[in-house]
């Protein structure tokens, strides 16, 4: 596959897990500086892996959560939430995995990860107008 083809299925990809308001407004910051790197994790992260037929949408989510929870990166763990909801995570497996996510990461990662989490459930239940 030539990295135009990548770029398009990766693209896709993006677009269904994160949304298209979220990829499109990407996009729109894309400049001089950071188009490649645009283009590098279209083509890597979402083709590359997330394309990948090993594991399906539902465990990458759980896994990039609990990556993004042990790393601290609390802006991509809040955007990942609304990609696991849409790949099938429920809040209660949600849930679980902030627990486990304690043992292995640290009490305050964890208690990070929990007052995150609240507050992307809150702003989608404002969005369905009751409880996602």
């Amino acid at each position: 596959m030539d990295d135009q083809n990548s770029y398009d299925e990766g693209l896709k990809v993006r677009r269904e897990v994160l949304g298209d308001d979220y990829v499109e407004r990407s996009l729109q910051r894309r400049n001089e500086f950071n188009a490649e790197f645009q283009e590098m994790i279209t083509r890597y992260a979402w083709d590359g892996v997330w394309n990948r037929p090993g594991l399906d949408r539902r465990a990458r989510s759980l896994i990039t959560l609990s990556m993004l929870i042990a790393l601290n990166r609390d802006a991509e763990f809040r955007l990942h939430i609304r990609a696991a909801h849409t790949n099938g995570v429920t809040r209660e497996e949600l849930k679980e995995l902030l627990l486990q996510s304690a043992i292995y990461c640290g009490v305050p990662a964890a208690n990070g990860a929990f007052h995150a989490a609240q507050q992307v459930f809150d702003e989608m239940d404002r969005e369905a107008g009751g409880e996602a």
